[in-house]
């Protein structure tokens, strides 16, 4: 049985998604973050030893990363579903996707999280670095979701599940307007989803959407 170690607003949700768009079987178990620290408790590390989420166990594997852990579920569970064919050019934008969300987008927003919670959110290099490259990767972010209607083609995939975080983040620490109408459509299109909405559901309140 596939157990999903949940931590409350945190990358996990996007595996409760995808574990419901490939309609499989799951358990959670839940922690809860510190309200002061916003740190995910020590009894993750019982789990994997540094304690973050998201972490499955799968009868005898235990596996980390949302990179990784999409991959695992995706290729051993999804009979072809979520994927592109293996060989072609869908399948490495596929890929390049799945490991620039995390690789890429993700670093500026968490630097600029950890900036603006410790106060220097005007210092030089929040506004002479972090700012310019995120406004960098979100215009380049926009322009690639004019290409197709999803991440890699005109098929919802795995990578459109991967790139939700970084999307739902920037929203929430940014701001979408109207200049990124490409971005605001995918977030509409996404929450749309039954299996999006069933995941909500039962991983609980997902404060990124507030």
């Amino acid at each position: 049985m596939i157990v999903v170690h949940h931590l409350n607003n945190s990358r996990s949700q996007r595996i409760l998604w995808l574990l419901e768009e490939l309609g499989l079987n799951y358990e959670i178990k839940r922690y809860e973050r510190d309200p002061k620290t916003m740190q995910a408790p020590a009894s993750l590390r019982e789990v994997h030893p540094l304690g973050k989420s998201p972490v499955i166990t799968d009868d005898a594997l235990t596996l980390s990363e949302s990179g990784a852990i999409i991959e695992y579920l995706v290729e051993r569970y999804g009979e072809g579903k979520l994927a592109p064919a293996t060989g072609t050019a869908e399948r490495l934008r596929y890929k390049y996707w799945l490991h620039y969300a995390e690789g890429s987008a993700m670093p500026l927003l968490v630097m600029k999280l950890i900036f603006d919670n410790f106060g220097l959110g005007d210092s030089s290099a929040a506004s002479e670095f972090i700012a310019p490259q995120i406004k960098l990767h979100f215009d380049y972010i926009e322009s690639e979701l004019g290409k197709n209607t999803w991440f890699v083609s005109e098929e919802f995939t795995a990578a459109d599940i991967q790139m939700s975080f970084p999307v739902e983040a920037v929203a929430a620490q940014v701001g979408l307007d109207a200049s990124r109408p490409r971005l605001l459509s995918f977030l509409d299109r996404i929450h749309a989803r039954p299996a999006y909405q069933r995941a909500l559901e039962r991983g609980g309140a997902y404060e990124l959407l507030s």
